[in-house]
């Protein structure tokens, strides 16, 4: 035992012998490391990487992989029709969890159906047909187990306007509604396209904050024109800017205003809100704001029965159609002038539609920790809409509302929009006839309580927070809906999405770098003002990919930075810069214009007198600097790992006295 420890003593003795000795060496000459190369690759090789995490990021083929052929053919069904996995592990529990969920969602959208369709310009049946064929077949192809199915007030707005802008809907209902089929197939046909060619990131274009404000002033445009039935106006502009409206509806004060109307609808839009009041209360509740929509539609329809209150002025639906949806393939445009317009609406309506139901469905994934594939979901979506424009359905997407509704009772798959179909089904076939009293100020009420969700002030305070330039885009798509129209709403949204994108490539930032004080880290001395800038260095940082589009400006701003710094120094008689240190760990990827900037940049410098290092330039950007013979230009010797190993190489007499 003695004889044991005396040795690791020993052993200890010399260990720390040789560390002391490294360390001085170390001090003496610091250790630099050389950047690597990466190994050269095929470029069929490099094409196919490229493509494959471009398109094929998630790895939908890894199930596949080692399978038998039986076993691929099995994977490959359950992939384009969910329903076959989860329908395997499927028992009475979740059944009851969809029973009830089902039953619940279909009491909400029997009634916000007939008025969506209203909003799309289109009878009330058409909204209930849509909450039958899609549905359907979503709960087979999709891979949501919470998102519920059918109209939603932006889309039925959009749909509506873009519509009326090129048919009349009350002077040839059949062209318009005609009009409104071709739009659905050729929006399920985008939608659907998108998934199956894997560019379900081209939604992600739109961004965020344009998307809050372009939902809120759709809310607001949806609010306004409801003020048509929930007034009892007969003569209503069919423009939907907030001037037009509050034009329309102030006009006609004094002669159009329905006293009988206004009670209805003030009445049960009161009980509606205070009914989500109670269902935000208390969770316990969810039912009952589910359900308020329904109550209020049976109660406004059983008094207006009683009363004849129709006698009286009160607008009434008076007509839906039974039965369950009539073919309607034979009255889409598939040619004529009718086509390309068709197909220019069914695009825009179809990209809204898809960008509210992706984001409904990843919300609801995320709170129940599963995940949401996104370009399965686009097939599934766009799959529905094109059987849908077949079967009399217009635009079908994931609802909010009903989601959340969905979600509260318990669902456990997508069963429950099978379920809410079925209620659609028995509602067309056996109790449309009973609406035929039902006013149109309680659709009004009940689109207006529907939308208030829609407008996120808790979103717009924390996008101000966060970015102010967010903050406009959510102002100009807010402002773009309601004072000018919703299409309008929606171009200054994407534009400002892409005038952001665009800025950020073209003006990507730079910032000087400082030592940490007793470290050899380098940071920005904005973000961190005790870091010192080092006597005869400047050390700049990239903080982008070096494109065309940014190279010119790239080299302008370093330029920029040293002339600003040389100047300064000058003022206060220090030493001039020697050495300029170009960080480019943020620096991804780098093109010809990059490397040819770049050159610029070395040729600029060596008039000045000062000398261009780099540090740690990544895999991508270093193959290319030696490709393009660069990295010989300025020297191997000019490029390090790490900026503490170029700051000591430049400067070892700072080293050695620190």
């Amino acid at each position: 035992m003695g004889h044991s420890s005396n040795e690791e003593l020993e052993t200890k003795d010399i260990d720390t012998r040789s560390l002391s000795s490294s360390r001085h060496q170390s001090q003496n000459f610091p250790l630099i490391h050389k950047v690597g190369v990466p190994p050269k690759q095929n470029l069929i090789n490099e094409f196919k990487a490229t493509m494959k995490e471009t398109l094929f990021s998630d790895d939908p083929l890894r199930p596949f992989k080692d399978q038998p052929r039986s076993r691929k053919f099995i994977l490959g069904i359950q992939t384009i029709f969910p329903i076959f996995e989860w329908g395997r592990k499927y028992n009475l529990t979740k059944l009851r969890g969809d029973l009830i969920a089902g039953l619940t969602i279909a009491s909400l959208c029997i009634p916000q159906d007939i008025g969506y369709a209203k909003l799309a310009n289109l009878a009330p049946q058409y909204g209930l047909y849509s909450s039958f064929v899609p549905p359907l077949i979503y709960a087979f192809m999709g891979s949501s187990r919470d998102i519920a199915i059918g109209p939603v007030a932006v889309v039925s707005l959009l749909l509506g306007t873009l519509l009326q802008n090129e048919i009349d809907a009350h002077t040839d209902p059949i062209g318009y509604r005609r009009l409104a089929f071709t739009a659905t197939f050729f929006a399920g046909v985008t939608q659907a396209t998108l998934g199956l060619f894997r560019l379900g990131f081209l939604i992600d274009f739109l961004s965020h904050a344009a998307i809050v404000g372009f939902m809120g002033g759709a809310a607001i445009t949806i609010a306004l024109q409801q003020l048509k039935g929930f007034l009892g106006i007969k003569t209503f502009t069919k423009k939907t800017d907030i001037v037009s409206v509050m034009h329309s509806v102030w006009g006609s004060v004094n002669h159009g205003w329905n006293w009988q109307t206004i009670l209805i609808g003030g009445t049960f839009l009161s009980f509606l809100l205070f009914a989500k009041y109670i269902g935000k209360k208390n969770k316990k509740f969810f039912w009952v704001p589910a359900i308020a929509p329904l109550v209020s539609v049976i109660l406004s329809t059983f008094f207006v029965y009683i009363t004849h209150a129709e006698k009286k002025g009160v607008e009434i639906v008076r007509h839906i159609e039974k039965g369950i949806n009539p073919s309607s393939v034979n009255q889409i445009y598939f040619s004529g002038e009718y086509l390309g317009k068709g197909f220019r609406i069914g695009i825009v309506a179809g990209m809204i539609a898809l960008t509210e139901a992706i984001a409904i469905g990843r919300t609801f994934a995320s709170m129940k920790d599963y995940q949401l594939d996104g370009n399965k979901e686009m097939v599934a979506l766009g799959s529905m809409n094109i059987v849908g424009s077949m079967t009399s359905c217009y635009v079908a997407t994931g609802s909010f509302s009903r989601s959340a509704v969905n979600y509260m009772a318990g669902c456990e798959t997508a069963a429950s929009n099978i379920v809410m179909s079925f209620v659609v089904i028995l509602t067309l076939e056996f109790i449309t006839p009973l609406f035929k009293y039902t006013p149109n100020a309680i659709l009004s009420a009940i689109i207006i309580s529907a939308v208030i969700n829609l407008i996120d002030f808790q979103a717009a305070i924390l996008i101000w927070k966060i970015d102010k330039f967010d903050f406009v885009a959510c102002l100009g798509a807010f402002f773009g809906v309601i004072f000018s129209s919703v299409e309008i709403g929606l171009l200054i949204a994407v534009s400002i999405s892409f005038a952001k994108i665009l800025l950020q490539v073209t003006r990507p930032r730079t910032a000087i770098l400082g030592n940490i004080p007793r470290t050899a880290v380098y940071r920005n001395i904005q973000q961190y003002p005790d870091a010192t800038k080092v006597p005869g260095i400047l050390i700049v940082r990239v903080d982008s990919a070096i494109y065309f589009s940014n190279s010119n400006y790239v080299k302008e701003r370093i330029l920029r930075w040293l002339t600003d710094e040389e100047e300064q120094k000058k003022g206060d008689y220090q030493p001039r810069i020697q050495f300029l240190i170009v960080e480019m760990s943020p620096v991804t990827d780098i093109d010809t214009s990059g490397i040819h900037a770049l050159e610029e940049l070395y040729r600029s410098l060596q008039k000045r007198e000062v000398q261009l290092i780099l540090a740690n330039p990544g895999p991508v950007v270093i193959d290319k600097l030696h490709a393009s013979t660069f990295a010989n230009l300025i020297g191997e010797d000019k490029i390090f790992l790490t900026v503490a190993e170029a700051v000591s190489s430049c400067s070892p007499k700072m080293v050695e006295e620190a």
